[in-house]
């Protein structure tokens, strides 16, 4: 760990490149660079986290509070099946007043009427369920699998080191418990994405903690699919405005270093949205093999003022003049081959 943290700390930035360059053209040696169509819908932004790096959430009985019905959920997969979409992200707040039936019948609703991918409720909304509702989390994940959901995104993850944890998010899953919640989940047969968001206080070492805690996990079950690490966006959050932007070199270091530690991480993406273009194409060298979603639609991110937007094209004109071959996908990150094209589809996030 100490030869890695000099490395991440010291090295110069091109040999940090050059090694993960190396280790991603070792496990994606055909220069393809994949992406997915998808959208994120909020069921709700009611929530009780009081996360303070979060600029989307309301209190609940905020005027601003809502929850979508099942037919306005079911109005946007059907927009997103138009623009070629193969997945819906659905996640929210930690919503108090939200019944556990009520999750249940979404997903049964969405398989018999609009049938999709749903990549859906981080560990922090399984924690949130068990806890709301006094179950045990593997029963939580054994239901809302068995009432159709397919995998589990890897949102709320930010810094899996508690110390961290304690100022940014003290009500949400700790770092222990998200990890086993993900282990769970993996041992039920779901396979999941794993997140970074760094920025918020925490150490270069305790970021590789949290490298190394996903690390170490992934040895043991294998169920990550992809790893996405962004930076703090603190535009508009309640307690974390006053935090600096990151910059590009730190962005790049930081993936870097982490498609050396996640050697047995298969995906890397490269979050533009947060970095911009340029930057995400850059990312393309420094161990990312994935370029994230065209996401029809997102709000979260969006709410911290970060609105780079694309379409299908301009991801698949980036892709080449980075020098790699486009290539769209679904979560289990297998090529579709001959897919449709969203002409008119708008991103504002990759996630």
């Amino acid at each position: 760990m100490r030869d890695l943290l000099d490395f991440y700390t010291n090295a110069p930035l091109l040999e940090l490149g050059a090694a993960a360059n190396e280790l991603r053209q070792a496990k994606h040696p055909h220069n393809v660079v994949t992406y997915i169509v998808d959208r994120n819908i909020n069921y709700t932004n009611v929530c009780v986290a009081d996360c303070g790096f979060c600029a989307f959430y309301r209190r609940p009985k905020h005027g601003e509070g809502y929850t979508l019905s099942f037919e306005q959920i079911g109005e946007k997969i059907e927009e997103t099946k138009a623009l070629g979409g193969v997945q819906i992200l659905i996640q929210g707040g930690h919503n108090p007043y939200i019944p556990f039936e009520w999750y249940l019948d979404l997903m049964r609703y969405i398989k018999r009427h609009h049938p999709i991918h749903i990549h859906g409720f981080s560990p922090s909304e399984v924690d949130f369920f068990a806890t709301r509702f006094r179950m045990e989390a593997r029963e939580v994940i054994r239901e809302l699998k068995t009432a159709g959901l397919d995998s589990i995104p890897g949102g709320g993850g930010e810094i899996l080191v508690q110390r961290v944890r304690d100022i940014a998010a003290p009500k949400k899953a700790g770092a222990d418990r998200w990890l086993e919640i993900m282990e769970l989940a993996h041992n039920e047969g779901m396979k999941t994405s794993v997140t970074m968001m760094y920025g918020i206080g925490e150490t270069l070492a305790e970021r590789l903690e949290h490298l190394q805690r996903v690390r170490d996990l992934q040895a043991r079950t294998g169920g990550f699919t992809a790893f996405i690490t962004w930076p703090l966006q603190p535009e508009n959050t309640p307690a974390m405005s006053h935090m600096p932007k990151t910059d590009a070199i730190t962005y790049l270091r930081t993936v870097a270093i982490s498609r050396i530690v996640l050697d047995n991480v298969p995906n890397l993406q490269s979050s533009w949205v947060t970095m911009g273009m340029k930057v995400g194409q850059m990312a393309l060298n420094y161990g990312c093999n994935d370029f994230g979603s065209l996401m029809i639609e997102e709000n979260v991110v969006s709410a911290a003022n970060t609105t780079h937007r694309t379409t299908v094209e301009e991801l698949d004109r980036l892709i080449r003049d980075a020098g790699f071959t486009p290539a769209r996908r679904r979560q289990d990150y297998s090529i579709i081959a001959g897919g449709p094209t969203a002409h008119d589809a708008h991103a504002t996030v990759a996630a």
